[in-house]
């Protein structure tokens, strides 16, 4: 549910490949990023039940570039994130 005057932050669908890495991990798993904002993503991958709360999130297999994210909703194989510093 939205919060009164608290506007959605507008998506663009991209639907590109992309690397989700698990905190402190370093096997980085692929995903297909479906839409992304300022504020997040949605991601689609596999086994989507087995990540955790935060992970992070990247165009490249480099796990030293991307963006933290934390979770925020799942449903099956698709998962929203909010991306954090």
């Amino acid at each position: 549910m939205a919060v009164a005057g608290k506007k959605r932050e507008a998506r663009k669908s991209v639907r590109q490949s992309g690397w989700i890495t698990l905190e402190g991990g370093f096997a980085a798993r692929p995903c297909v990023v479906v839409d992304l904002s300022t504020a997040g993503a949605k991601v689609t991958v596999d086994e989507a039940q087995s990540l955790g709360p935060k992970l992070r999130l990247a165009f490249s297999r480099d796990a030293r570039t991307g963006r933290n994210c934390e979770v925020v909703w799942r449903r099956g194989k698709t998962l929203g994130v909010k991306f954090v510093r």
